[in-house]
């Protein structure tokens, strides 16, 4: 296992990062730490979770997965091996966060009341890399569109909570010792700069990180996100990296395993887009032709790139974890890359 600087924190986080979106549906607690112990038993120190999870998010299962991990924690009494990240709702229209029942805005009174309930979960007094799971400000083009719907003005909304009030927030909780950095999380160009901008000029913390999608199928965030990682050493946080596990093959010509994420949920749509099966084709007759695995050519793929901090593994099985992991061990050789940028130029980004 690589372990790489997580932007200036002076951390060092594995390449691999372990997600955990599935402790408390498709997983149950037994099934998250024996994740848990293989990852770390095979070099992963890099745990990603957030207050919202698991997946799909409703009131009965919200905070389960935070539950699952801090009970793991407190069974192995690891928590100073552990480099341990968790997010914080952006704007949104879901109401079961709060106590109040408010829609969830990233202010400074519901950070506060996110921040405590996590560590309560979590059974921690300190979360190294505490994230904004998505903008405070509406995007209904997503952090990184291939192209931008002419009725979005972009400009700010009454519901908007202004980027200087949360990093304000995020900077009481990091002086108070209980985040160590922040970071971002579906953002965008522009956002990140506006964070970095507020910080230098407000003397309040630097964003660390951004999560967002990037896959073979999904590579906008080298449009414009891949030169502000690289120029300002914001670590990027991948997920999504097998698109769902549509990248695997096991979706294609509308095959639903049993048990299958987009099976159970139904929630594969960004993955099923116009073009978006002929690409995968495509890279699937790639893996085939040199002897990958799909997945493991997927992941092997983001972590070449020279903008990657970390890919954040999804995984529902032990079987599926094993793969993904040994996707460390895999370096694609130079004609493989070439034809994955060919298939890329043909069929650009189908599932942003």
């Amino acid at each position: 296992m690589q372990y790489r600087p997580l932007g200036r924190t002076g951390l060092e986080v594995s390449e691999l990062c372990l997600g955990t979106m599935t402790y408390g549906q498709q997983n149950t607690e037994a099934e998250g730490h024996a994740q848990l112990d293989y990852a770390f038993d095979h070099g992963i120190n890099f745990l990603d979770t957030a207050e919202l999870y698991s997946i799909p998010p409703k009131p009965e299962t919200q905070g389960s997965t935070e539950r699952i991990i801090g009970t793991w924690l407190k069974a192995r009494g690891n928590r100073d091996k552990v480099i341990l990240a968790t997010k914080v709702v952006g704007l949104s229209e879901m109401t079961w966060f709060r106590d109040d029942g408010a829609r969830g805005k990233p202010n400074r009174a519901q950070i506060r009341e996110a921040v405590e309930k996590s560590l309560t979960r979590l059974q921690t007094d300190y979360i190294d890399l505490y994230q904004l799971h998505w903008p405070g400000r509406e995007m209904p083009w997503g952090s990184n569109p291939s192209r931008w719907p002419n009725d979005a003005d972009g400009r700010p909304t009454p519901d908007e909570t202004p980027i200087l009030e949360t990093l304000q927030a995020l900077g009481e909780l990091v002086e108070e010792g209980k985040v160590r950095h922040i970071g971002l999380s579906n953002e965008s160009a522009w956002g990140t700069m506006r964070f970095l901008a507020e910080a230098e000029t407000h003397g309040l913390p630097r964003v660390a990180s951004v999560q967002n999608a990037y896959n073979l199928v999904n590579r906008t965030y080298e449009t414009a996100l891949a030169e502000v990682s690289l120029r300002e050493d914001v670590a990027l946080l991948a997920y999504s990296a097998l698109g769902q596990g549509f990248l695997t093959g096991k979706y294609q010509k509308g095959a639903r395993p049993a048990g299958a994420r987009t099976t159970l949920f139904d929630r594969g749509q960004r993955y099923q887009k116009p073009g978006s099966e002929a690409a995968i084709d495509a890279y699937l007759a790639i893996a085939a032709e040199h002897g990958l695995d799909p997945a493991q050519m997927a992941l092997a793929f983001a972590l070449s790139r020279r903008f990657m901090t970390s890919v954040i593994l999804g995984a529902t099985t032990m079987a599926q974890l094993k793969t993904d992991i040994g996707a460390k061990d895999v370096t694609l050789a130079p004609e493989v890359i070439a034809k994955i940028d060919a298939v890329h130029q043909l069929t650009g980004n189908p599932a942003p």
